[in-house]
């Protein structure tokens, strides 16, 4: 569920809340989930990746998703956060692992780290203010180091392109 959450961005109720319902086909035509985040009553349209698909599917005839007419079977939050610190400890992971880090996973690696919109990952996260989302993108210094150089290499072409019109001149 933790990686359920990395790559939709749901906080814990609103996975936990989700049935098969939720998932609609999106303008595009694939698979999406539709729902309202429980926090801020706002609306949540998010596109479903490979991965989510293979969780959904992993879990569609569980019996707990079928008993409860849920999407996923889903434990309660705080045995969810006791099993993800037992996980960091095992793997020596030294910052506290909660559910919500996943949300953050979605925001920061899964989305804007590959070039998603600020505007399109906030729509996603069921955000009501851009700046909201802004606080995640605080952290992607690097991101915008590549896509400075993209800008520089841009600009760099333009002036080898310019010096050798002009050395033909």
């Amino acid at each position: 569920m933790f990686l359920f959450s990395c790559f939709t961005g749901l906080a814990y109720i609103d996975v936990k809340n989700l049935t098969k319902s939720h998932v609609c086909i999106g303008i595009d035509g694939d698979k999406w989930i539709f729902t309202h985040r429980q926090k801020t009553e706002s609306a949540s349209k998010i596109p479903i990746l490979p991965v989510t698909q293979m969780i959904i599917d992993k879990y569609a005839n569980h019996p707990q998703s079928c008993n409860q007419e849920k999407l996923l079977p889903i434990l309660s939050n705080q045995k969810m956060n006791a099993y993800l610190k037992e996980i960091a400890g095992v793997c020596k992971i030294n910052k506290e692992l909660t559910f919500h880090i996943a949300r953050h996973t979605f925001a920061t690696t899964i989305t804007l780290t590959n070039g998603v919109p600020i505007e399109s990952v906030s729509k996603m996260l069921g955000h009501k203010n851009l700046r909201t989302t802004q606080h995640y993108a605080k952290v992607l210094d690097k991101k915008v180091s590549e896509d400075m150089k993209i800008l520089k290499d841009k600009f760099s072409n333009i002036l080898i392109n310019n010096a050798l019109k002009q050395s033909k001149n």
